[in-house]
């Protein structure tokens, strides 16, 4: 259990180094991720509001996948479409002190692939 907590402390530090360069505005608003064991999570956020914009995860009723990798295509390809119908082309990629592999990076293609660009 202590290697999970420090992991995740390690993480959060990392995250809040990335969130002092990384901000979104109204034009261009920040795409966050986060990564749970079993589900993945993504946001459009506007950081001058502190608004949810809009949100998909695959703990949704409607995601077939988990929080796997073909859950964070799927998700990646449902937030870019939503974001799409707000009007939102454009947004600031922030990986929540993630590493940029795996499931995080299969959010971010998927969605690049689905139009926003980043």
């Amino acid at each position: 259990m202590a290697r999970r907590d420090s992991k995740n402390i390690i993480r959060l530090r990392v995250h809040k180094r990335i969130r002092s360069r990384v901000s979104g505005t109204q034009e261009r608003p920040r795409l966050a991720v986060f990564r749970s064991v079993k589900h993945i999570y993504a946001q459009v956020i506007d950081d001058t509001k502190g608004h949810t914009v809009v949100a998909a995860s695959s703990s949704e009723k409607d995601a077939k996948n988990g929080g796997n990798v073909t859950g964070a295509k799927e998700i990646g390809k449902l937030v870019a479409e939503r974001a799409k119908d707000k009007g939102i082309k454009a947004v600031v990629f922030d990986r929540g002190g993630y590493q940029y592999h795996g499931r995080v990076k299969a959010l971010a293609e998927a969605a690049r692939e689905a139009g926003l660009e980043f």
